[in-house]
């Protein structure tokens, strides 16, 4: 009777056994060492296009005020080639002119 227990239960108890291994190691937990956030080329953004290189803080928040009143949705980037503000292309021309 019991080698019939472990018989049949013996599977289940290995599928348990491999479910915990492949969740523990494949699972999106919390790392215990922190990634350092990487920064691209201005134009590794996808849709995003640079318009701007605002110099300090100062200055990246007066172009997002003109943008924001002009109903521009844009992005402050850290890129390897500095501080770039991002807009999405079919709005890089009507961005560029109103920052002119």
């Amino acid at each position: 009777m019991i080698a019939l227990t472990l018989r049949v239960l013996a599977p289940f108890l290995v599928v348990g056994i491999l479910v915990l291994l492949l969740r523990w190691t494949w699972g999106k937990g919390h790392s215990l060492a922190q990634r350092t956030p990487r920064s691209g080329a201005p134009g590794d953004y996808g849709l995003l296009v640079a318009v701007a290189a605002p110099a300090d803080d100062a200055e990246a928040s007066s172009i997002g005020a003109r943008l924001d009143e002009a109903g521009i949705r844009y992005t402050l980037a850290d890129t390897r080639a500095g501080r770039r503000v991002l807009v999405f292309e079919d709005d890089a021309e009507r961005a560029r002119s109103l920052l002119r």
